[in-house]
């Protein structure tokens, strides 16, 4: 059970990660949450951060895919202008569409990581498909309603893997 809770990294935010960071850990490619990883969950559009990090990380080769749980109209509407590949009411943790995405990247799924503000949905997802994981700290400060029982049982988990929510989990993936 341990072993399915716990994330390969944890850091403060997802534009804490550079580039850099991911190949040196031989990571070519991501599969990415929307909802409070990249933007607040009741946010419509993307920012100008959200941008051009993913700038960043395509110019340096990166492939990167969105895999959301939301429905296809809110996620579209992001994806759509940033040219980003996607599924969305993706069920996750369900393996299917991890699968989906790891088959659209073309890379090894040694070489891929899931980045994502969620124990139930992104590291579970994450670790039943042999995948790296990055839990971030979700960027809302709330959720929405259909997020608040994963977040009670996100307590759980942390109190089983020993992860401090409140805590710093540093600007790194060392």
């Amino acid at each position: 059970m341990k072993k399915l809770l716990t994330p390969t990294w944890t850091i403060n935010s997802i534009y804490a990660i550079k580039p850099d960071d991911l190949l040196r850990h031989d990571i070519k490619a991501i599969i990415c949450d929307l909802d409070n990883t990249l933007i607040a969950w009741n946010q419509w559009e993307h920012t100008e951060e959200m941008a051009e990090w993913l700038t960043r990380f395509k110019e340096e080769g990166i492939g990167i895919y969105l895999l959301s749980n939301n429905n296809y109209d809110r996620v579209l509407k992001v994806a759509e202008p940033l040219e980003l590949r996607f599924t969305s009411s993706a069920l996750k943790p369900r393996r299917k569409h991890f699968v989906l995405a790891i088959e659209d990247l073309q890379v090894p799924k040694e070489n891929v990581a899931v980045i994502g503000d969620q124990v139930m949905t992104d590291v579970i997802g994450a670790n039943r498909n042999h995948l790296k994981s990055i839990l971030v700290k979700p960027i809302a400060p709330n959720d929405n309603i259909y997020t608040i029982i994963n977040r009670i049982l996100e307590k759980l988990a942390f109190k089983i893997v020993g992860i401090d929510r409140t805590g710093d989990w540093g600007n790194t993936l060392e």
